[in-house]
């Protein structure tokens, strides 16, 4: 069965609350070298059949109307066992 896998980060704009206290957590801890740490949301949908066009849009619906909030959060990939889909993605060059 294939997996697709939504990634979803906050908006490069945007201060990450979450990534700043890691990135602070790490430095306390030795590992200076890491200066930002952005912290997102990862969900994979497994699928019973072949991921058709219909899915890829459905799942694309899904991930902008429910697993992100457009105001804060970007969908910033969507990949197929691994295999990123044209289209999906916001910046994935930010990550």
């Amino acid at each position: 069965m294939p997996t697709i896998v939504v990634d979803v980060m906050p908006k490069a704009e945007l201060l990450d609350p979450q990534g700043k206290a890691t990135t602070g957590a790490l430095d306390r801890l030795g590992h200076g070298k890491f200066e930002n740490v952005r912290i997102g949301k990862r969900f994979e949908f497994t699928v019973n059949g072949e991921v058709t066009d219909a899915v890829l849009d459905e799942v694309r619906r899904v991930a902008d109307e429910i697993l992100s909030n457009s105001v804060i959060e970007d969908v910033v990939s969507i990949a197929v066992d691994g295999v990123a889909v044209d289209g999906a993605a916001a910046d994935v060059e930010a990550r």
